[in-house]
């Protein structure tokens, strides 16, 4: 799988490594004789996941085993090359397993198709972890996904809250993990490249990329103002100063109502 790179292509790769290193070893993620179920999508983010995981089983002093899993929703137009898939999968010596399943839109009322399709996939794959008594599922979030969260849920819900880098789950039966939560969507961009990563068939139609790509916009406009500015809004997450906030936990009132 390896190929030939530059020196500064090579130390890019073993940097984007190290650095979901040092977030696995942070939180926990991922222990001696551990079995991780990774969810793969088929971008560019859960490939590059699942190659990062494999190729570190070669480095470290530690054993765990690993397994993909795929969600093919029958009645929406999303589409891999399940054939890369296949291979890929084997090259690297993991388990692939796929999920047919269906989303039935047309049942699903008010709520957004992608919210409904996003549901019944974490649905199937929390059911195949299950079955299978794994109790690591790993996702291919990262660095700016958990910021566009954070700016979603602040001037949505009026709520501070991202996706955490690990979180337990049916009374501790699962460990959902995100090994890839300190690198950023530009940094899995060019990995995703030098490694040949292939773009999807046929993305989602359905997808709701409205909120997302505004806070997208949001974060480049932050960084007009500061370079650092998603990084430390990042950072920031894990640095909140409560006793100099206007409403905190220590009052019971729930601040304002918006006019």
């Amino acid at each position: 799988m390896e190929k030939k790179w530059g020196k500064q292509e090579t130390l890019f790769i073993e940097k984007i490594r190290h650095t979901a290193g040092k977030a696995i070893n942070q939180h926990g993620m991922i222990g001696q004789d551990d079995t991780v179920m990774v969810a793969v999508s088929g971008g560019k983010d859960s490939l590059s996941l699942l190659e990062i995981l494999s190729v570190r089983r070669k480095y470290l002093p530690i054993k765990y085993h690993l397994h993909a899993a795929h969600v093919i929703t029958e009645d929406v137009p999303y589409q891999i090359d399940l054939d890369f898939l296949k291979g890929f999968c084997k090259d690297l010596d993991v388990t692939l397993h796929l999920i047919h399943t269906k989303a039935n839109l047309e049942r699903s009322g008010k709520k957004k198709p992608c919210f409904v399709c996003s549901w019944n996939r974490r649905k199937e794959l929390f059911k195949l972890t299950h079955e299978l008594g794994i109790q690591k599922l790993a996702f291919g979030h990262h660095l700016d996904d958990a910021v566009e969260t954070l700016l979603i849920n602040m001037a949505q819900h009026a709520n501070i809250s991202s996706i955490p880098a690990s979180l337990e789950m049916f009374d501790g039966k699962l460990q959902v993990i995100r090994p890839l939560i300190l690198l950023t969507n530009e940094e899995m961009k060019r990995y995703a490249n030098l490694l040949g990563f292939p773009s999807l068939k046929k993305p989602c139609p359905y997808e709701d990329t409205t909120m997302r790509q505004r806070s997208r916009e949001l974060l480049d406009q932050f960084e007009l103002l500061n370079k650092k500015a998603r990084i430390n809004l990042f950072n920031a997450m894990g640095n909140i100063d409560a006793a100099y906030l206007p409403v905190t936990n220590r009052y019971k009132g729930k601040g304002r109502e918006a006019v």
